[in-house]
């Protein structure tokens, strides 16, 4: 057990900021539980009312069960930044301090990627208790550490094998948006081990440095959970909303959330989804074909966001060319279309046959965010979206063809769901497996998928070596592929470094 705070009354919050600026992902570790690494910072803001002293509470509202701690390094801007360069950034840090960036998985869904009520409500930003002198301490060498009821739950450092991005990087990154002005915190990410905690809980938080002189801390930041019997009024606004996808994000996985297991989920081992998110659908793609499968790649497709990847059995929604009698007896009310986005399962990706018709949207917002909340893998359409911005704010996976205006009534009737559809040039059958990433989107049979994907990693792992040779110079002929003597010295290697298939 870690020695318990013994400083109980709440204190006051050690900074007064204009702005709260915290960063979404930062941590290899916590990058490897949610199954995605970003290419470049993003962020959000906390409204500075969100701030709180050590000794304070966090109160969970009636009606909610998903409150989320997340211990993290808090940087308090000293003077103002301004489009400041990364050698310079850290010149721009007064201090440093412990920090719970804590989180209502219940509302989530509500905010759209904003964070403002789920994260934004008074006393969900502890702050402190004492500021570290950022004089007195290099970015790289810092320690965060959370305790819960008196386990350590959480703990990493900010070394560079640890961080996504060093810490001067948010700074200067930052200062090329906004003015970054005395007073203001950056929170900085948490690392693997957030979870939920429940009233009674009691979370301490501890910013330090113990390999600089007098290995400087912040002291332990400790807030209690406590619950309000106050919930939500409806007719004012949103309410909350939790599903399994909340769950096991907020508990850190499907497990620990009592949930069933991913192989239940989507009908596939985790250690089979788990090749399926390595391979890439090029190589996937030539597996295929080399089995006279020439006709599963769902054409002219492609993702909202690149580095997006996508994997799951297909449930399938078929749209028919608009007819306005058709549209008026199936096109309202709780049609074809919604059924499908609002019974989807976990782990599933809904393709919609739009027959290539890009004059129309296909999905919007409102249903994009139905298939997150539900726990849908992505979308693949061959027609058009609609709220485009909006979509890929929500962060569920979406292939499409373009971007389009109009609503579904202007070319489409929803006509039936969970048959087999045409999509992109491609049959996609229930429960076929889909797989897209930056490439493109492919179609494989369930029943040869495992067969496949082994050989796709197989070879994935044999062009890593050919593309080794070529780097030192070696021409191509006979090398790519290997035959010869080239294959001889692949197959000795190959045996002291066999291809990881997971």
């Amino acid at each position: 057990m870690a020695e318990q705070s013994h400083t109980t009354d709440p204190q006051p919050v050690p900074v007064a900021p204009g702005k709260v600026l915290a960063v979404h992902l930062a941590y290899e570790s916590r990058a490897a539980q949610r199954g995605r690494r970003p290419q470049e910072p993003s962020y959000f803001l906390k409204p500075a009312s969100s701030l709180a002293g050590s000794g304070g509470e966090a109160v969970r509202p009636a009606g909610t069960e998903l409150l989320a701690f997340e211990g993290e390094i808090a940087l308090v801007i000293g003077r103002p930044a301004r489009n400041v360069t990364l050698e310079q950034a850290w010149e721009h840090v007064a201090s440093v301090t412990a920090a719970n960036d804590l989180g209502l998985y219940d509302l989530r869904a509500a905010d759209k990627g904003s964070n403002l009520r789920n994260k934004g409500r008074d006393g969900y930003t502890p702050l402190g208790p004492s500021l570290i002198d950022a004089r007195t301490v290099r970015p790289d060498e810092l320690r965060v550490r959370t305790w819960v009821d008196g386990e350590l739950v959480q703990q990493d450092t900010t070394a560079d094998e640890a961080m996504i991005f060093p810490l001067a990087q948010f700074i200067a990154d930052l200062s090329q948006h906004v003015t970054l002005e005395e007073g203001d915190v950056i929170l900085t990410g948490t690392p693997a081990g957030s979870s939920v905690v429940r009233p009674g809980s009691v979370m301490e938080v501890e910013v330090d440095a113990p390999q600089a002189a007098g290995s400087p801390s912040s002291g332990r930041l400790l807030t209690r959970v406590t619950e309000d019997d106050q919930g939500f009024d409806p007719a004012l606004g949103s309410v909350p909303a939790v599903d399994d996808k909340q769950r096991e994000e907020a508990w850190g996985s499907r497990e620990a959330a009592g949930l069933p297991a991913a192989a239940e989920a989507t009908g596939l081992p985790e250690d089979l989804m788990a090749k399926l998110r390595k391979a890439p659908t090029a190589g996937l793609s030539a597996e295929l074909r080399r089995r006279g499968l020439n006709n599963v790649v769902i054409e002219g497709v492609h993702s909202q966001r690149r580095g997006t990847k996508m994997v799951g059995p297909a449930r399938t929604l078929r749209f028919v060319p608009n007819r306005e009698d058709l549209f008026k007896a199936h096109g309202g009310g709780f049609n074809a279309q919604k059924q499908v986005f609002d019974q989807v399962e976990t782990g599933e990706v809904i393709v919609i046959e739009a027959r290539g018709e890009t004059g129309s949207g296909t999905l919007g917002d409102i249903l994009a965010l139905r298939a997150r909340g539900r726990g849908a893998a992505g979308v693949v359409t061959d027609g058009g979206v609609r709220d485009d911005a909006a979509v890929e704010e929500i962060g569920l996976p979406v292939f499409s063809q373009t971007a389009h205006p109009a609503v579904l009534g202007r070319r489409h009737v929803p006509w039936e769901g969970n048959v087999a559809v045409a999509c992109g040039n491609a049959t996609v059958l229930p429960g076929d497996i889909i797989v897209g990433d930056d490439d493109g989107v492919i179609v494989i049979p369930r029943g040869i998928v495992e067969e496949v994907v082994d050989e796709a990693l197989a070879k994935e792992h044999q062009d890593e070596w050919v593309v080794a040779r070529v780097a030192e110079g070696n021409p191509i002929d006979g090398l790519f592929p290997p035959t010869g003597r080239w294959k001889e010295e692949y197959e000795r290697w190959a045996q002291d470094n066999p291809p990881d298939v997971l």
